[in-house]
């Protein structure tokens, strides 16, 4: 039988994995005019270094996550811990913009994506019932990252220059991640356990990994997380600016993405309790339609009251769901390839993250408003909510042909 104290210290560990890894690669935003203050590099160019780390988070991520059905957890996450404060201790020497767009988008960005699946992964594992919280607290810890390491990036930033202080973040990176990866484990079952769950594991149990990538289930999981993550980063990435052109105050306008943050902490528990209550399912698809008028809200708002409504509101609901396609997997597909499908959905959902921060530049330079943004991100949530009705598990009762050598 599984440890039941022990999986509690998985969830903690991948929680603080997820919180350095996502914290260091977010620390960009903090450091972008610093960077082009000293260098001399554009603000485009130093940002670009973020689009290219999404996209390289969506191209490893599935790669990861199925080196990690093969290796085991620990060994992946160890060795994108050690890749990812490596490359941040690099990035702190580029002495040139493409070098430092290599070095923080394509190793960082691909660093970054050996821990969300592969712990994701390893925590479904662990756990048979609060599945969904269980999911949801490792979530969580990866969005702490805006209310610790962001802020101790801006204090660095603010006594050392941005090469030290990022190299400073490189050694914490190692410090923490280095020795949270050996408490990583695989989940293990007796054999008892092992043979109910033979038994129980339904029509894919025998199912191969190219079987489930080509199932409608693991096609809808996808399209849903894609479209999910292109409803809500649009207005993540841009709300600040949304403020700023409404007259609110900078500091006031920062704040706004503070308190999304702080929202979604709450959301990611809140929606953790609920996936346990009334099914994974139920709770994505409801969170999914309210996401898309929580979006909608932005256009209406105007004031900083108004702002930190929708905030709370937007931030709280978005956080939430992520965490339940996690769970949905666990639910359908079998937890030997657990590591490839959920590294599918992230390489989806960064897909889809990466599409914000250009549309909503270019709506905005377009019409010189961000009004169009939060409408079309409505349509897109509004999609994703129809996508993810037509999900359907895999039936109990069903027989699957057997896996082929």
């Amino acid at each position: 039988m599984n440890d039941s104290t022990y999986r509690w210290v998985i969830v903690a560990a991948g929680g603080l994995l997820g919180c350095v890894a996502i914290g260091a690669m977010f620390s960009l935003p903090v450091f972008l005019l610093p960077i082009s203050r000293d260098t001399g590099w554009s603000v485009t160019g130093v940002s670009s270094a973020m689009t290219i780390g999404f996209l390289a988070m969506a191209l490893a991520s599935m790669v990861w996550g199925t080196l990690s059905d093969r290796w085991g957890p620990r060994a992946v996450v160890l060795i994108g811990s050690v890749t990812l404060a490596a490359s941040l201790a690099l990035a702190s020497r580029a002495t040139s913009l493409l070098e430092f767009q290599l070095v923080f988008g394509l190793v960082v960005g691909g660093a970054t994506a050996a821990i969300f699946a592969p712990m994701m992964a390893c925590v479904t594992g662990w756990f048979d019932t609060h599945r969904s919280l269980a999911v949801s607290l490792v979530s969580a810890g990866m969005g702490m990252a805006p209310m610790t390491m962001s802020p101790f990036a801006a204090w660095l930033v603010s006594i050392y220059d941005w090469r030290t202080s990022l190299l400073i973040i490189a050694a914490l990176a190692a410090a923490l991640m280095i020795p949270a990866s050996f408490l990583v484990r695989p989940a293990l079952m007796s054999e008892s356990e092992n043979a109910s769950a033979s038994a129980d594991a339904g029509p894919q149990s025998a199912m191969t990994l190219g079987q489930a990538v080509r199932s409608p289930q693991f096609i809808i999981l996808l399209l849903t997380n894609f479209f999910c993550c292109a409803t809500h980063s649009g207005p993540i990435f841009h709300t600040v600016s949304y403020a700023i052109s409404c007259g609110i105050p900078m500091i006031a306008a920062v704040s706004i993405y503070s308190v999304e943050g702080l929202a979604g902490m709450g959301g990611r528990v809140a929606f953790g309790f609920l996936g346990d209550r009334f099914g994974a399912k139920h709770v994505l698809v409801c969170g999914l339609l309210l996401q898309a008028f929580g979006a909608l809200a932005y256009f209406f708002v105007r004031d900083v009251s108004a702002f930190y409504a929708v905030a709370a509101l937007f931030g709280f609901i978005y956080a939430g769901v992520m965490p339940l396609y996690a769970v949905l997997a666990r639910e359908n597909f079998p937890q030997r390839m657990m590591g490839a499908v959920i590294g599918g959905t992230a390489m989806a959902g960064s897909l889809g993250m990466a599409t914000g921060p250009l549309t909503g530049g270019l709506i905005y330079d377009t019409f010189a408003s961000y009004g169009w943004l939060y409408i079309g991100s409505w349509g897109i949530g509004i999609g994703a909510f129809l996508i993810a009705m037509t999900f359907r598990p895999f039936p109990k009762t069903m027989q699957t042909e057997p896996a082929r050598a």
